[in-house]
């Protein structure tokens, strides 16, 4: 796979591919005095880490609650000016129907220029669950608060502990917080405008979803899949169902439809990386559907043959070259046609892919001999055909990057959703001298 190395990232990316060569026992350092001051300022402002979080919690912000998506920009703002940052946010078309974006960058000509991603809003709807942040037996609970407040905080105190250490003067670093990760608006082109622009001037990507563990692993994000729609339109001969299966009449919209699917499953399944799922099935003698709300109607009788059928459903892929073989596989089975039938399938891009890719995986490198100075041990790939899409890779084409940088939890997009409480401080800190290091321009330990 072609690697999408930036050239200003090149002397980085070279750095890194030697570190495999050199034994462990060689590569392990001890922290320098400026990285042990700031895993101190971690350690010693976990109450303050808290507090913000339980803060984020507390505001309602679901994707279509603009005053509660604002509320939660204010809030992180707030945390962001005082470190240098400057601060703006980026309203969206009223078209789109979303809040919009903050955006705090500082700028500067020492190491990497850095994009750190984090988003403000929740799955949660406005009459949903609010004020509820609760903790008790190493967990903290409420609506968002892995998914991804959680890392929202990971981004904003590894900031401050590298500002008190004087570690950020002389940095170029962008932090984008989207408004409408959970459900983005259309056309994505104009609602991740602002990323993608961020994106273009910076040299590595940092993402703050939710970190991803085993019994015994821990796991960087190095690959993400992309995120595509599509909905399939059948139509038949509406008739006497006496008439099915004869020549005027043929064979209906349901019994074309399901020679679609069952095609699909029997052709194109198996594939690394591919899923495709047909989510929505509607069909009968009238049928009307939403795509928008991802709802409709259908009606028939037992007695007639359907007319009409709509399934809507999704592709993940690991690259757009993947994604194009698959449409246009998709495509064919659906001309092959049964009699006296017809039918068409449209595709509308959503999240695009995160291959991964040489670059990625040497800043994964810089990320897991970081965890193990820091005495957690290593950090290993993670599987792209596990973890959903995200913003990151709206910037995969013009940058390296990792994601899932963020604290661990379970419930994502659940009214029982959780966060490891000892995860917040070790993702701070694994953060803080990650950017650190990237930035240091061959300064401190373990730096290019």
């Amino acid at each position: 796979m072609t690697s999408r190395i930036a050239p200003k990232a090149l002397a980085f990316t070279a750095f890194c591919l030697l570190l495999p060569a050199v034994p462990s026992a060689v590569r392990a350092q001890q922290l320098s005095p400026e990285e042990q001051r700031i895993v101190e300022y971690v350690d010693a402002h976990g109450d303050d880490a808290l507090a913000l979080l339980e803060r984020l919690v507390n505001v309602n912000s679901g994707t279509m609650n603009p005053e509660g998506i604002r509320r939660v920009a204010e809030l992180l703002a707030a945390e962001l000016e005082p470190l240098g940052f400057e601060t703006r946010w980026v309203d969206l078309p009223d078209s789109l129907r979303r809040a919009g974006h903050l955006v705090a960058e500082r700028t500067g000509t020492r190491g990497k220029r850095l994009l750190l991603i984090g988003h403000l809003d929740t799955v949660f709807d406005e009459e949903g669950p609010a004020g509820r942040f609760t903790m008790g037996d190493g967990i903290a609970r409420g609506p968002g608060v892995v998914d991804m407040k959680g890392g929202d905080v990971v981004i904003v105190q590894a900031l401050e502990a590298l500002h008190q250490a004087g570690a950020l003067e002389g940095t170029t670093i962008r932090v984008v917080f989207t408004g409408d990760e959970e459900s983005p608006g259309l056309p994505l082109s104009v609602a991740r405008r602002a990323l993608i622009e961020a994106g273009k001037q910076s040299d590595i990507a940092l993402g703050f979803e939710s970190g991803s563990r085993s019994r015994d692993t821990e796991y960087g994000v190095i690959a993400r899949r992309s995120s595509t729609a599509w909905t399939l339109r059948v139509t038949g001969e509406r008739a006497h169902s006496s008439g099915v299966f004869s020549r005027g009449v043929g064979a209906g919209a349901i019994y074309e439809a399901a020679r679609i699917l069952n095609a699909f499953y029997d052709e194109l399944r198996g594939e690394e990386y591919l899923t495709f799922n047909p989510g929505v099935i509607l069909g009968g003698t009238d049928v009307t559907y939403d795509d928008a709300e991802k709802r409709g109607t259908a009606f028939g009788k037992t007695n007639v043959v359907a007319q009409s059928v709509v399934v809507s459903g999704d592709i993940r892929t690991i690259s757009d070259e993947q994604l194009e073989r698959t449409r246009a596989k998709m495509r064919a089975i659906v001309a092959r046609h049964l009699p006296q039938t017809s039918a068409e399938i449209t595709f509308t891009d959503g999240y695009p892919s995160m291959p991964p890719t040489e670059g990625n995986r040497a800043v994964l490198r810089v990320f897991d001999q970081v965890s193990r100075d820091l005495g957690y041990g290593a950090i290993e790939p993670f599987d792209p055909g596990r973890r959903g899409a995200a913003d990151i890779s709206f910037v995969a084409p013009y940058v390296d990057g990792i994601d899932g940088l963020g604290p661990y939890g379970s419930g994502s997009h659940t009214p029982d959703e959780t966060l490891d409480l000892e995860s917040l401080p070790k993702a701070t800190k694994r953060a803080a001298l990650l950017i650190y290091r990237l930035t240091r321009g061959g300064e401190g330990a373990g730096a290019p």
